[in-house]
């Protein structure tokens, strides 16, 4: 279930153990006062060692979605106002949760075309377009353009979550978004493995992202199958 390879896009597995955690307690598939299975149980379950599966729990404990009880196991505590590296990502399987991960499919940049929503104070933006992982399932294919007046993505050095790699290598974070969501139609450039031809209807998000800032830094398109996930906002 997890990216075990080496290099900068994939997150440490105890990392993403934890957020897929965060995204089940999310979707309700993991609910509050749940008693989990012992250690070694979900150690064999999720495929990892019992020191990397107590790295991802201490994450959840530290931001109160789990408590230890003595002598009596791990239990959950639900709350869906918990901020985790995947916490603006709003797609879910139709069943519920799924960890988000994804291929990079090109990455350069360029100058914005016309057709892009007014963002940011640089002519030129970086363009990434990625085909987008439920549990390994591919769902989605985005197109992100950043603002090349908030810095530059370096090909190299960029990971799994934009939002993170924004953080630690451009020294800034997301602060709000704004999403729109219809229906649109598979691009050309989508892979064959994404499954749905050029064309194709598709959900639609067009989002809008802030920094610390009072003008938009990024603007990103997503079109994602339907059959497989769909788009969920909650409210507390």
């Amino acid at each position: 279930m997890f990216e075990r390879h080496e290099g900068p896009a994939a997150l440490p597995v105890y990392i993403q153990l934890s957020e897929l955690l965060i995204r089940e307690i999310a979707a309700g598939r993991l609910g509050d006062g749940m008693r989990m299975p012992p250690e070694r149980q979900m150690a064999q379950t999720y495929s990892v060692t019992v020191r990397t599966l107590r790295k991802g729990l201490k994450i959840l404990e530290e931001k109160g979605l789990l408590e230890r009880r003595q002598g009596s196991g791990n239990y959950i505590r639900a709350d869906a106002g918990v901020v985790s590296v995947y916490s603006m990502f709003r797609l879910e399987l139709l069943e519920g949760g799924g960890l988000p991960t994804a291929r990079f499919l090109d990455i350069q940049l360029r100058d914005k075309p016309a057709d892009l929503p007014d963002f940011g104070t640089s002519p030129q933006a970086t363009r990434i377009r990625r085909l987008r992982f439920l549990n390994k399932r591919p769902m989605a294919v985005e197109e992100i353009w950043l603002d090349a007046g908030s810095g530059i993505v370096d090909p190299r050095k960029v990971s799994d979550s934009l939002y993170r790699y924004y953080q630690v290598h451009l020294g800034f974070w997301i602060a709000r978004a704004e999403d729109y969501v219809t229906i649109g139609t598979t691009p050309d450039w989508a892979p064959p493995e994404f499954g749905k031809p050029a064309g194709a209807a598709l959900g639609f998000i067009q989002r809008l992202s802030w920094e610390q800032k009072p003008h938009a830094v990024e603007y990103s398109r997503t079109w994602f199958d339907t059959d497989i996930a769909h788009y969920v906002q909650r409210l507390k």
